[in-house]
């Protein structure tokens, strides 16, 4: 089974991920090799290297220290003549630190019955413990439940005209997700607000094309309202991505009605004032009126 080595917990081979493992143990069980061959190696020094790593391994805040849990060494390998004698040479020290000591041989399974006896005996004791401890109150989250109920259109009146204000959660928030630098989404924001029926509450409110609208309290988003496309066929005049609503609007200015009225009623005078010179030039009588001219009497 996989074990500790040093530098586990700055991720040597399987390092924190083992670690992690190690976090949800009530109870600690070291298995020391005593029958290695490998130079420099000995269970003591083994064992130091395994409490250096669980010691410099910082559990999540609330957690028992790695340390400070319960712990047993077992002293494996005691099948082999050498690793028996070795393993009775450590365990006076071991058992002088303060573990519980058990000599093990995973292949004849000596010891290993007391030894699971002993780790049931931790494992009984920390379910005790956490029993007896006091249980922390369960969190629960209850998100407060958007009010989509409706919205209200409401006229104010200010300096500069009547105002058409927007207020309700659905709308104000569509405002807040709607990034105002997309075409499409300003389109997309236009649509959703027309199925709300926000644009029938403008319309009964008394706005018209071009009225100022405010979504949301105190400045809000402001907008120069034009009702949402109709028609198909003015639908498919919009190619993909772009909103007609948004282009420039072409509306006449009042100055600009009023000088296309000055100049179709120059005209009415030239054209009358020419009449008059080829009346009197002789072109025609009065009694002999142009065919083009008699809507003119007739004042349209």
């Amino acid at each position: 089974m996989p074990g500790l080595i040093e530098g586990a917990s700055e991720g040597k081979g399987l390092g924190l991920e083992f670690l992690r493992h190690v976090e949800r143990c009530s109870a600690l069980l070291h298995v020391i090799d005593c029958a290695t061959l490998e130079p420099g190696r000995d269970p003591v020094s083994d064992l130091d290297v395994i409490l250096g790593e669980l010691a410099a391994y910082p559990v999540p805040d609330g957690q028992v220290p790695l340390l400070d849990r319960p712990q047993i060494v077992a002293l494996n390998k005691v099948d082999v003549p050498e690793g028996r004698e070795l393993a009775d040479f450590v365990r006076p020290e071991f058992e002088a630190r303060g573990y519980r000591v058990f000599e093990i041989s995973t292949v004849s399974h000596e010891g290993l019955r007391q030894l699971g006896f002993a780790l049931g005996e931790l494992v009984d004791e920390a379910r005790a413990a956490a029993a007896a401890a006091p249980v922390a109150p369960r969190i629960v989250m209850r998100p407060k439940a958007v009010d989509e109920a409706g919205f209200v259109v409401r006229p104010e009146g200010g300096s500069y005209g009547t105002i058409y204000r927007v207020l309700g959660q659905k709308p104000e928030r569509w405002v807040a997700q709607t990034d105002f630098t997309n075409d499409e989404a300003v389109g997309y924001l236009a649509d959703r607000l027309a199925r709300l029926g926000v644009e029938d509450q403008l319309v009964r409110a008394g706005a018209v094309a071009g009225s100022t609208v405010v979504i949301g309290p105190g400045s809000g988003v402001v907008f120069d309202w034009e009702p949402t496309l109709t028609s198909t066929a003015e639908l498919m005049t919009a190619p993909r991505g772009s909103d007609l609503r948004l282009d420039e609007n072409r509306r006449a200015t009042r100055a600009e009605r009023r000088s296309d009225y000055h100049e179709r009623m120059d005209a009415k005078a030239e054209a009358r004032a020419e009449l008059e010179r080829e009346r009197e030039a002789g072109l025609w009588s009065d009694d002999e009126v142009p065919v083009e001219q008699a809507p003119e009497e007739d004042g349209r």
